[in-house]
């Protein structure tokens, strides 16, 4: 007989299931994601780090998991680090029969080896509201037969997560490559990696806290991560050094890695009420008021109008009007807060890897006739479209 499980929420709510995969009990922030696809991704992305994932597609493990094979650049083809990140996992329904050609083994089976442990059997839409009623929430799961007491309330955001999750040495991707390109890792997602080899990128990727040089890089790309982007003074002042000068290199961040861009140049962030995480966030391009469709995955979000002179607006979230992206007006600096390399997709804004690179060249070549805002400009208008 199946085991159960409570999932126990900081006001005291509880909901009961039956536990899947490893029977541990465990605590952490609860947060929900509206994805149909991708449970693999999400799971092993570590900006989930110390996550209770909630899943509000009510079918979850029909596809099973992949094999972890080694793809080009020697990443994984399949996941996006080399373990799951979240705390746990909490969905409606488990698939017992998975079946896709690539599956290897269960859901089920995937989380007991990882340790982690599963939720299944509540009404996770009642959970979803509630979390957008209330906010996002600290909770635990609790396994049957173990003491709620002994099973403390944590708050991830109180501690560096980026600490944790970060490479602790330098690696480099595809050493032949003709643009040097320095990936500060604040618990970055494969993808985003391979997006930059795959367009001709000598892809480093160093720890969060490595010192920066321009010298030693011909473009700075800052990562996605986990938890409150102020816990990392450390590479806020890094990247402060090689960004707050007159000619700065060409830099981009994605997720945590525009909200520290933002903190170096003066900006604030703040906890939002409970995220945006899913497949289907809207975000309107300030200046072509092109709509595109963006993946997502954070709780923290950049106030825009604490933005400095000569930056602007880069993307806007069209249903919650939170900030999604910020641009310098002369220099070539920008970065966007959702996920434009995502694996499930979309993939609508992939091609900003492009004009980051695109602009890279320019710079090192002496050639930069338009700013990186014209070139996003140039980029995201319609095909034929005379609107700039």
């Amino acid at each position: 007989m199946s085991k159960t499980a409570t999932l126990v929420l900081e006001d005291g709510t509880t909901f009961t299931g039956l536990l899947f995969g490893a029977d541990v009990s465990v605590s952490g922030e609860v947060v929900f994601q509206t994805g149909m696809v991708g449970y693999p991704e999400a799971l092993t992305d570590p900006s989930y780090r110390c996550q209770l994932l909630t899943l509000t597609y009510p079918l979850v493990g029909n596809y099973g998991i992949p094999n972890d094979e080694e793809g080009e650049f020697g990443l994984s083809k399949w996941f996006e680090s080399s373990k799951i990140h979240a705390a746990a996992l909490i969905i409606g329904e488990l698939s017992d029969s998975p079946s896709h050609w690539s599956s290897v083994k269960s859901l089920d089976q995937w989380l007991k080896e990882q340790g982690v442990p599963g939720i299944q059997g509540i009404d996770t839409r009642c959970l979803t509201k509630k979390i957008r009623e209330k906010g996002t929430m600290l909770g635990k799961l609790v396994v049957d037969g173990t003491p709620e007491d002994s099973v403390p309330f944590d708050n991830p955001d109180k501690r560096n997560l980026v600490q944790e999750v970060s490479m602790k040495e330098p690696r480099v991707f595809n050493p032949s490559g003709s643009l040097q390109i320095t990936v500060v890792d604040c618990g970055i997602k494969y993808n985003q990696i391979r997006c930059l080899a795959q367009r001709g990128a000598r892809v480093t990727v160093v720890p969060w806290d490595h010192p920066l040089d321009s010298k030693d890089f011909d473009g700075l790309f800052i990562s996605n991560g986990p938890g409150d982007p102020q816990l990392c003074q450390t590479t806020i002042d890094n990247v402060r050094k090689v960004v707050c000068v007159e000619n700065p290199k060409p830099v981009f961040g994605i997720c945590l890695g525009h909200q520290l861009l933002s903190l170096v140049i003066g900006s604030k962030t703040y906890k939002m009420k409970y995220g945006n995480r899913g497949h289907n966030q809207p975000c309107i391009h300030k200046g072509t008021d092109r709509c595109f469709i963006t993946s997502q995955n954070h709780g923290f979000a950049v106030d825009p109008d604490t933005l400095p002179k000569d930056w602007d607006v880069l993307f806007t979230n069209a249903n919650d009007h939170t900030n999604e992206g910020i641009v310098h007006n002369t220099k070539p600096l920008f970065s966007v807060q959702f996920h434009p390399e995502h694996m499930a997709g979309p993939t609508d804004l992939v091609s900003l890897f492009d004009v980051f690179l695109d602009t890279v060249k320019d710079h090192k070549d002496g050639n930069a006739a338009k700013t990186v805002k014209q070139c996003l400009m140039d980029r995201l208008t319609y095909p034929g479209s005379t609107k700039h």
